[in-house]
């Protein structure tokens, strides 16, 4: 979009060609969706006279499939762009620091990956030392696990610190307690908004027929409980207590620019996987880490596609439903600074990380707030943002007797 006459600040998320949406509120009303642009949110529902986006949750607008969420941007960029609209349009501008920003949609499945081979091979080398550091199925398919929809929460909720099982290393037997090696990991999530029918596969060539944008991802992980109960099934409670989002989803239309092959992949993939290697991402996040960035993970250096794993996740049958959220796994690269999680950046624990204030870190500490950002190029030649998406570690609380 050329020209917009609501003032963008320097250096914002949420420039013109940007146009994410979210789900907001203001005291005394109801939630309802809106997108942001430079410091404000847009009410949607009251500026297009269509109560899709009068609900509470994006997924009625996410079900309507690729024409309308074209229609309905090109409708959004014309308001903002031409200053006759101004009039009628500015009241229903509110900035965003007077919102209180919501879960953006209705989560309905969530998977989660690990299609990071960087990430992968640093987790094989410092978990299974002496051994091939990627499992042998790993380069032909993308791996992941079934996630807790319900424990997915926005930006800005607490995150309890898990209870449960974990085996110390010279011990005989487990104990249960608080985890001892709460961990981040640094995502990006896609949301699904047209679903397909169960049995029927989703090919990596229809990814922008059903997925419609991206969220930041913050998938807690307690390394300590998930070390001990991941054999054989994979992950279970080191997981499911607690998956943050960010509250504004950016449309695929405003990633075009940031659109890259993904790397050589070999094996070359097979069948179901094909297709779907032009949907590399040029993005750069940020792992913030009480107020201090101490990793720079780049997720164009992500072996798996998103459009490959849509495809993976359907390929044996699954069908997909609006609202549906699946994430990369963690996001490394392949040099320094740019590890996605404390695992990787402290290897295992043995070398902690020092911050400004002489404070030192293996793994999180009740009161941490952990930050992550991302930035993509944009059409007009700048870079748009996603928000960001932030937790603060709570101590764990007494189970009940």
């Amino acid at each position: 979009m050329t020209g917009c006459w609501v003032p963008v600040p320097e250096g914002s998320h949420f420039p013109a060609d940007n146009l994410p949406y979210g789900v907001f509120s203001t005291p005394g009303t109801p939630p309802r969706v809106g997108t942001a642009i430079g410091g404000h949110v847009l009410d949607l529902g009251a500026v297009l006279d269509d109560d899709v986006f009068r609900t509470g949750s994006l997924n009625a607008h996410l079900a309507q499939g690729p024409a309308a969420w074209a229609r309905t941007r090109e409708r959004i960029a014309g308001l903002l762009s031409d200053e006759r609209h101004r009039p009628a349009v500015e009241p229903h501008l509110t900035p965003l620091d007077e919102v209180t920003l919501h879960l953006p949609f209705e989560v309905a499945d969530y998977v989660d990956f690990y299609a990071s081979e960087h990430h992968a091979a640093a987790l094989g080398r410092i978990l299974r030392p002496g051994s091939d550091p990627l499992p042998p199925n790993w380069r032909h398919l993308p791996i992941g696990y079934h996630g807790r929809a319900g424990t997915v929460v926005v930006s800005g909720t607490p995150v309890v610190r898990p209870r449960g099982q974990r085996k110390d290393p010279g011990r005989a037997a487990p104990s249960d307690g608080p985890s001892r090696r709460l961990d981040v990991e640094v995502e990006v999530g896609f949301v699904v908004g047209v679903p397909s029918p169960l049995g029927t596969p989703v090919p990596a060539a229809a990814f922008a027929d059903h997925v419609f944008g991206v969220v930041l991802v913050n998938d807690w992980s307690a390394r300590d409980i998930q070390a001990w109960e991941y054999v054989p099934l994979g992950p279970f409670l080191g997981k499911s207590f607690a998956t943050s989002i960010s509250p504004w989803v950016v449309p695929l239309a405003a990633l075009e620019a940031a659109r890259r092959p993904v790397p050589v992949q070999d094996p070359p993939p097979l069948g179901h996987l094909r297709g779907g290697g032009d949907w590399g991402l040029d993005i750069t996040l940020e792992l913030e880490l009480n107020g201090e960035v101490v990793s720079r993970p780049p997720y164009a250096s992500m072996y798996w596609s998103p459009a490959q794993m849509l495809a993976h996740l359907t390929s044996g049958g699954a069908s997909l439903r609006t609202g549906d959220l699946y994430a990369s796994g963690t996001v490394s690269g392949p040099g320094p600074g740019q590890a996605g999680s404390l695992i990787e950046i402290t290897h295992g624990g043995r070398e902690p990380i020092v911050l400004g204030d002489g404070s030192k870190r293996t793994f999180l500490e009740d009161g941490d707030v952990v930050t992550i950002r991302a930035f993509a190029p944009s059409v007009s030649g700048g870079r748009i943002g996603f928000g960001e998406v932030t937790g603060r570690v709570e101590p764990a609380r007494p189970r009940p007797c």
